[in-house]
């Protein structure tokens, strides 16, 4: 029965120790802090794309920053995002006939540049990047929207990166 105590009370003191942690994520959905820093990604606004990927990486990060509700009337920073992308075969299977490609894998990277809109000031400048494979058949029509598909999961796998670098940077620059 003694051990049973012991085994609680340990429990209990590290669940007690856990919640005194000051560890805590970099946007939690709760407290004063995170409203904050919530309002300050919510007040930057995104330049337009110049391509398809591009655009799509575009709204993809206003999504996330602003929670779909668009761009902010006033913002107080800027965002510049320069995308491209590439693509390249991964995985060819040999065959009597032809060694085409079976997969692919489309590779979208961003570098951005954020800037203070009040006075110009570069705030950071950074790149992401991500990756998405997608299956090569026969039919030219299934590896059109194969790879656009991949382009779109690439795009906003680093549109979210792309959130949290920028959550970074303004917490690193005192601008929550």
């Amino acid at each position: 029965m003694i051990r049973i105590g012991a085994k609680i009370a340990a429990l209990a003191i590290t669940g007690f120790l856990a919640t005194a942690c000051t560890v805590q994520p970099l946007y939690a959905p709760s407290g004063p802090a995170s409203t904050v820093q919530n309002a300050a990604l919510a007040s930057i606004y995104v330049k337009p794309a110049d391509d398809r990927v591009g655009q799509q990486v575009r709204n993809a990060l206003i999504f996330l920053l602003n929670g779909g509700s668009g761009q902010p009337a006033n913002p107080a920073y800027e965002l510049d995002l320069k995308v491209s992308r590439s693509n390249r075969g991964t995985l060819v299977i040999q065959t009597p006939t032809d060694g085409e490609p079976t997969a692919s894998t489309v590779t979208v990277t961003t570098n951005y540049t954020l800037t203070d809109t009040v006075d110009e000031t570069k705030i950071s400048a950074r790149r992401a990047s991500a990756s998405a494979s997608y299956d090569v058949s026969g039919q030219e029509f299934a590896n059109a929207r194969a790879e656009r598909d991949a382009e779109n999961r690439a795009a906003r796998d680093v549109a979210e990166r792309i959130r949290a670098l920028l959550a970074a940077d303004l917490a690193r620059a005192g601008r929550q």
